[in-house]
């Protein structure tokens, strides 16, 4: 069955320490996030840092149901550099614990964070927690990416690099990250939450340069997420922050 919910068009304050809530069959997402700084320029870009993290759960303590893809849109007044930017070969780190991935990509790493997951075992369910590391990949079909990496040890050691392709876009959004899930420990697992830290200055061509950068042109940024889960349900709807102009 399919449901379709156009969730949250509320605009949060930056400063704002409550989660957007939302409800929709027996799915229960909480989404938040933030920037920094928070005053911007307001015709050019200045370089920022983003933190954000969702939260999936079902009603009544039932476990959620799996997650397939997510798609994140992001504000026509951010920008992405990945140029001059080093590049991180999924293939080099889809063996690899988090400490060996982090040492043999360390120049492509532009954020962190940490992924959790239930697993439902004959013993009953596990709550596996893993950290998580965002590195720049290499273009795909002339596309920047992202490479995802996370190792789960439960029920046994399984390692993902999952290739995450960054589309630019027309419209109010300038950016869709489009992130398609394998199935989480051998098709047992949930995820249940995510959070990340995402920012990277660098030199590049004799010049100082952020992965991510914004400007303040109306006030708002907004960030779009469409989740997809197993069952058919989709989440869709909007998170806006406010910014101040220089």
């Amino acid at each position: 069955m399919l449901l379709s919910l156009a969730i949250f068009s509320t605009v949060l304050a930056a400063s704002s320490a409550g989660a957007a809530l939302v409800e929709v069959d027996d799915v229960v997402l909480r989404a938040d996030g933030g920037f920094t700084p928070q005053t911007l320029p307001r015709h050019r870009f200045a370089p920022i840092d983003f933190q954000g993290h969702v939260d999936i759960s079902g009603r009544n303590g039932a476990g959620p149901p799996k997650l397939r893809q997510a798609l994140i849109d992001f504000d026509r007044d951010g920008r992405l550099s990945v140029a001059g930017l080093p590049s991180c070969a999924p293939d080099s780190i889809d063996e690899a614990g988090t400490g060996e991935a982090r040492q043999t990509c360390r120049d492509a790493i532009v954020g962190t964070g940490h992924v959790e997951a239930l697993i439902s075992l004959d013993s009953g369910p596990v709550q596996a927690r893993a950290p998580l590391t965002i590195f720049n990949g290499p273009r795909l079909d002339g596309l920047p990416t992202a490479v995802l990496h996370t190792r789960t040890t439960v029920p046994g050691t399984q390692t993902y690099a999952i290739v995450v392709p960054i589309e630019q876009r027309r419209g109010g959004f300038r950016y869709r990250a489009r992130i398609d899930l394998p199935p989480i420990a051998a098709g047992f697992g949930a995820i249940t939450h995510l959070d990340v830290q995402i920012g990277r200055r660098y030199g590049a061509a004799g010049s100082r340069r952020s992965y991510i950068s914004a400007r303040c042109s109306d006030n708002i940024l907004q960030t779009h997420g469409r989740f997809t889960f197993e069952d058919g349900t989709i989440i869709d709807g909007s998170v806006e922050k406010y910014c101040r102009f220089k």
